[in-house]
Formats: C-alpha cells, sequence, structure tokens
C-alpha cells in the first residue's frame, strides 16, 4: 500500500467521525463552544492534537502533485496551521470561539459536510481496490 492510500485509510474515519459528532451534536454545539471558550488550556491540548497528526502527513507526505494525493497534502498542511495557531494563540482564539456563539451552528453543518467529502473521497481511495 503506498503511503498516499495508507495516510487516506486514517484520515478517512476520522474525518467521518468528526462530521458525524457535529451533526449527531449540532443543538449542542454552541454550549461545547462556550465550554471551550472558558478553558484556554483545552485550546492549546486540541492544538497538540491537531498539529501532530498534520506534521506527520506534512514530513511524510508533502506531495504537490496532481491527482488526489494532494488532497492528503492540504488536509496535513490545513491540520499543522490550525493546531499551531491553536498552541501560541489560546487565550485569543477562545475568545474568538466565545464571540462566535450560537452563530456556529449556521457554520458547521458546512463544514462537516465539507469534511463528509473529504472522508468520502478519502475512504474510496484507501479502501477501494486499484
Amino acid at each position: 500500500m503506498t503511503t498516499s492510500r495508507t495516510i487516506a485509510a486514517l484520515l478517512e474515519p476520522t474525518l467521518l467521525a468528526t462530521a458525524a459528532m457535529v451533526f449527531v451534536n449540532l443543538d449542542s454545539m454552541p454550549t461545547l463552544i462556550e465550554e471551550l471558550s472558558k478553558n484556554p488550556m483545552l485550546v492549546v491540548l486540541a492544538g497538540y492534537a491537531a498539529f501532530l497528526p498534520g506534521l506527520a502527513i506534512v514530513y511524510f507526505h508533502n506531495r504537490w502533485t496532481s491527482g488526489w494525493p494532494v488532497l492528503i497534502t492540504i488536509v496535513g498542511w490545513f491540520s499543522l496551521i490550525v493546531g499551531l495557531l491553536r498552541m501560541v494563540f489560546p487565550l485569543q482564539i477562545a475568545a474568538i470561539a466565545a464571540k462566535i456563539g450560537s452563530a456556529a451552528t449556521m457554520v458547521l453543518p458546512v463544514i462537516a459536510t465539507i469534511f463528509l467529502l473529504i472522508g468520502g473521497a478519502l475512504c474510496y481511495k484507501g479502501y477501494g481496490r486499484i
């Protein structure tokens, strides 16, 4: 199995589970975001949780070529940058989360849908026959 297929097979369940979590808990998301905004250390921990896999993806799969593998590289860089921002600016991100609050319920389904689409594409590539 190629590196691209291996990473796709690992990312797919993560993205689909995240999308499912958002859709199932959509009514509770404002409360969850509010609680997150009260504890910047949770923002830091979420930063580490995003930074480490992003770093691993960028290290092992920094491929800017045509085709579907570039999707993995983009996800890796996005995760790395988001994680770094959360670790470096936890107080500012917590403040932004406090301001977003209930407005996030309009944006989160869009983000979850994007995660579903990317996860579905990676599922096909990671687990499908070639």
